[in-house]
């Protein structure tokens, strides 16, 4: 087995209910959280609280890309060309009569950098008791692990949960486990373990509902069979809300046809990627997505032929 396949081993054995956290290669740093930042959108506020970060190895995200013009172009910006350190940034939506979380981060049991959304929103003076809705854009264990804590308990214990209809099935089908390539298999595991807290409460969707009021979902599959993102609604701009569908800050707008090795049909995930950058522009539309520098907020403009992502404090 080669040193790739181990570090791979070692990034996803990350526990499946409760159990010993990840270990990292040594060497690999953490970076430290943000407190949230805010803006408007209607009569709502959107904020974004730090889950922390995760540590990837370059050959694990980009495998399939041309790696002479990859390291150049991270070089280019300034930044590491072994590994990538993206953050992970959970949009917090509160309206009048409703607070809304998008994902809620990887709990304590999948990378010792992650898993701070509880600190975090300790910090911005929010409760896990007044969370109202968790909105899933999929079911990865940096967006779905923090489901639980260590003795088996919902950790937002007062909300309801949504999630497209089409991610919920494929990952509790029991077939997926063996379907999934053997580095992967932990993924599933884990995502059928949690959602079985939720199985007889869960609300279901289909692309184009409005999940809540002024809450579009929109299909944005490919990272995963069901993956989706969502327009919000009511502002002078719409804010999409992107999930994994755009994972990097540079990469993925300048050459946003490179396969990511994250994504689990890496052709479909180029197809939803250039179709929805194409659309954040058309729409003039605002960009919160989970991976992106945080806070992980701004706009998209066209720069030529490709994209630039033009970040927002």
């Amino acid at each position: 087995m080669d040193s790739l396949e181990l570090t791979r081993r070692n990034l996803l054995r990350g526990g499946v209910a409760a159990g010993a956290a990840l270990t990292l290669p040594a060497g690999f740093g953490l970076v430290g959280a943000s407190p949230a930042q805010a803006f408007e959108i209607g009569d709502g506020v959107l904020s974004v609280i730090s889950d922390g970060n995760l540590v990837l190895p370059l050959s694990f995200s980009y495998p399939d890309a041309p790696q002479d013009e990859l390291v150049a172009l991270l070089e280019a910006n300034g930044l590491p060309t072994d590994t990538l350190v993206p953050d992970c940034n959970i949009p917090v939506l509160k309206t009048s009569d409703r607070v809304i979380l998008f994902d809620l981060g990887a709990g304590p049991n999948f990378m010792p950098s992650a898993g701070q959304l509880g600190d975090n929103m300790a910090d911005a003076g929010l409760d896990p008791a007044d969370v109202t809705d968790v909105i899933f854009t999929h079911a990865h264990p940096d967006h779905l692990w923090g489901l639980v804590d260590d003795f088996d308990e919902l950790v937002f214990a007062n909300a309801a949960y949504h999630m497209g209809r089409a991610e919920w099935d494929y990952w509790r089908d029991p077939g997926t486990v063996d379907a999934m390539p053997e580095a992967r298999k932990s993924f599933a595991v884990g995502a059928q373990n949690r959602m079985a807290f939720l199985k007889d409460s869960i609300n279901l969707f289909e692309p184009g509902t409005e999940v809540l009021p002024g809450v579009e979902a929109v299909d944005t599959s490919g990272h995963t069979p069901g993956h989706m993102s969502f327009m919000l609604h009511g502002g002078d701009d719409p804010v999409l809300i992107a999930g994994d569908a755009i994972l990097h800050h540079i990469v993925s707008f300048e050459h946003p046809n490179w396969p990511s090795g994250s994504d689990q049909d890496p052709d479909k995930g180029i197809a939803t990627r250039t179709s929805l950058l194409d659309r954040l522009v058309t729409d003039k539309a605002r960009l919160a997505a989970y991976h992106l520098p945080d806070p992980g907020k701004g706009r998209v403009e066209r720069n030529g032929s490709v994209f630039r992502f033009v970040a927002e404090g």
